[in-house]
């Protein structure tokens, strides 16, 4: 079995590509020997039809709060409705649905302006309706419909290629969970040592094992110098990802370690009661 872990951008390009983290797992120790740098969608698209049998974790929402498809007046019953709420987002213009979300928010009163999953709130992770400062919904509008076409098996959401398995992730929970300091930015002023110090931090428990997951990474040289030095957090992210696939395959007896019953409607993080 290939273990992934993705780290997402709603708009790839030479400078901000998809990086993706790629191993096997032995026992605990979670091998990452191969990085992939995808610069656009149609790459993207190419890598999610590859043969399987792999199991990933993607670092995007794959879904959006139930209070805020309510009030869209959206499918929240029936067969498969995670398709349908996802076939509805592709149809909407992205505008259109940051629009919505807008609207939604405004007629909220201050400090409950978004709507957040329950795994969002477990997760520490920024409500999947959230257009700036992260734009993740720019990132579940780019990324859930694209699973889909793909046809993965999304375990609790949607049933497809058991031999491709998508889990969404959240590589910050694990960082976090390691250090509270930051480590990364995509802006150069805050690319500092103070940064590049607690990425070392997170990658020392990585390569011992000395974390809530309690896999061990052993990456290729090159993968681990890239881990370290990318200021920005990709490589470093799509590693953590990578390390929350291996945690859910070692659980895939269990559900890959998801609660016995997942919300249709709102998915979950992999690992995100993982426990600290």
């Amino acid at each position: 079995m290939r273990l992934h872990g993705i780290d997402f951008t709603s708009r790839p390009r030479k400078a901000k590509p998809i990086t993706i983290a790629s191993g096997s797992l032995t026992r605990s120790t979670l091998a990452i020997d191969t990085r992939y740098r995808l610069e656009d969608f149609s790459a993207f698209e190419k890598w999610l039809a590859h043969a399987g049998p792999w199991l990933a974790a993607f670092d995007f929402p794959f879904a959006l709060p139930r209070e805020f498809v309510v009030a869209l007046g959206w499918p929240t019953r029936g067969i498969d409705v995670w398709r349908r709420i996802t076939e509805t987002v592709a149809a909407l213009p992205l505008d259109e649905l940051r629009s919505r979300a807008k609207a939604y928010c405004d007629a909220r009163p201050a400090g409950e302006k978004f709507a957040h999953r329950a795994t969002d709130r477990l997760a520490g992770s920024s409500p999947s309706m959230k257009w700036v400062n992260p734009p993740v919904l720019y990132m579940l509008h780019a990324g859930a419909p694209r699973l889909l076409s793909s046809g993965v098996d999304i375990p609790g959401l949607h049933a497809g290629d058991p031999k491709r398995i998508a889990l969404e992730g959240y590589p910050g929970m694990l960082a976090r969970r390691i250090t509270k300091a930051p480590y990364k930015s995509d802006e150069k002023a805050k690319q500092t040592p103070a940064r590049a110090e607690a990425r070392g931090e997170i990658i020392g428990a990585l390569l011992t094992g000395d974390h809530p997951l309690a896999i061990t990474v052993e990456p290729a040289a090159a993968i681990l110098a890239e881990m370290q030095d990318d200021a920005s957090g990709d490589a470093l992210d799509a590693v953590l990802c990578a390390v929350q696939a291996a945690w859910a395959w070692k659980r895939r007896d269990r559900n890959y370690g998801l609660p016995v019953k997942v919300d249709p409607v709102e998915g979950w993080i992999v690992s995100c009661d993982a426990g600290e």
